[in-house]
């Protein structure tokens, strides 16, 4: 006998990303190219992952003594500690006082899951969420359905080509007194001591609770210790605030997903609170995360010639992107380009803007079949010696093409559309 499904009326879902890989996977063009991998790329268009990775994993695999009980809720003890230690260092004061903490996660979206629970049934009277970044960001779903109201705002400056600090000010201005400021990947926002400074004084007084994201350390200068120093500048200035440190990207096991969710807390009372409760929605949510991700990463940290093997890596990998970038400025220069293209090489990590308008992308898209987001955010590593030459020239046949024909300027609005 037919019966009517409970599923009958519910609609189809907002498309998400996906849909320009979609697009490029029909495309049946030989020299078709996609530019908007979220990883980190090798020259032969493989996922990176660093050799010491490798060798760790496989040493682990083969270890006869291998444990593989359930871990705990709150994850592998010691993958939080090395994790925390290579945030913020181990000497650090808070460290040192123990008012930090963190809870292993899954995924890249776990911390932001676990905290914005956390926040919804005690930070009560947060009921704005504001996230500031250079791209979409789609964590701002997670507070969205935590029943926040969310505002996303652009730091990227389309027609200066720049991260813009005076944007990031104006943006810290306006939010609204006591509302949780999320700052998505933080070394993008290029401000001065003294802005920072300002910044500060600013989120105290409006009594912001801060929530930032560290998704890549060390892919961004290459500099562990360089990406993470305006983060440990908040804790010197004495903030509480959550922070979702993911180590899938960096250590190139993206298939793992692992991360923690970063507490910083007055004292060690509170931090211990706040993590009870933690505890609890996790053990709600995945009970036990997975344990590979995080035994590949401890054995690495915890062991000085291993994690200076990887230290090693980080650096080639940053210092091929930076050859990359520099070679398609270059190369767009010698091509006659119309525009400047220094904006390429001023921009820190894997991904960057071209600063291409939507008639460029689309003709590069159905033109040249070279498949580009319609911000012109791409991933350089996906850029090589067998097909720089294509993209450069296509990106010249392009500008060339719309340079007579620009776009009328819209009204400049902070908000991401």
């Amino acid at each position: 006998m037919p019966t009517l499904s409970v599923f009958t009326d519910v609609p189809p879902a907002q498309k998400l990303e996906g849909s320009l890989f979609k697009t490029y996977k029909q495309d049946d063009h030989p020299n078709k190219i996609f530019l908007a991998y979220r990883v980190c790329m090798t020259s032969e268009g493989h996922p990176w992952v660093s050799l010491v990775v490798r060798k760790t994993r496989l040493q682990i695999a083969q270890d006869p003594s291998l444990n593989c009980e359930y871990l705990p809720t709150m994850g592998m003890k010691s993958f939080v500690q090395a994790s925390l230690e290579l945030l913020f260092g181990k000497h650090n004061q808070a460290m040192v006082e123990n008012r930090i903490g963190g809870v292993h996660i899954i995924g890249d979206s776990g911390a932001f899951q676990l905290g914005a629970q956390f926040l919804r049934n005690w930070h009560k009277d947060a009921q704005v969420v504001c996230i500031i970044s250079s791209q979409k960001e789609l964590h701002g779903l997670v507070f969205q359905d935590m029943g926040f109201a969310v505002f996303e705002y652009s730091i990227w400056d389309p027609q200066q080509l720049c991260m813009s600090s005076h944007s990031f000010l104006d943006i810290v201005e306006q939010v609204p007194r006591g509302c949780v400021l999320v700052i998505g990947n933080i070394i993008d926002c290029k401000l001065t001591h003294s802005q920072w400074t300002k910044v500060v004084s600013i989120m105290k007084s409006k009594r912001i609770f801060l929530f930032l994201d560290a998704p890549c350390q060390g892919f961004y200068t290459g500099d562990l210790e360089q990406d993470v120093r305006i983060l440990r500048f908040f804790v010197s200035r004495g903030f509480e605030f959550f922070c979702s440190q993911s180590l899938s990207k960096n250590f190139g096991i993206y298939d793992e997903g692992v991360g923690i969710l970063v507490v910083v807390a007055f004292n060690n009372q509170c931090l211990l609170r706040v993590l009870s409760h933690l505890s609890s929605y996790a053990q709600a949510l995945w009970l036990n995360p997975p344990s590979m991700g995080a035994r590949i990463i401890t054995s690495i940290l915890c062991n000085p010639a291993l994690q200076e093997g990887w230290k090693q890596s980080l650096k080639g990998i940053m210092e091929s992107i930076m050859l990359i970038k520099e070679k398609v400025k270059e190369r767009l220069r010698l091509l006659g380009t119309p525009g400047s293209w220094d904006h390429i090489t001023e921009q820190n990590g894997t991904h960057g803007y071209l600063g291409l308008t939507t008639q460029q992308i689309d003709y590069l898209v159905k033109k040249k079949h070279i498949y580009i987001p319609r911000n012109s955010r791409v991933n350089f590593t996906c850029i090589n010696a067998n097909n720089i030459e294509y993209i450069t020239q296509s990106i010249h046949e392009a500008v060339l093409l719309t340079h007579a024909t620009k776009e009328d300027p819209q009204a400049k609005d902070l908000r991401v559309q």
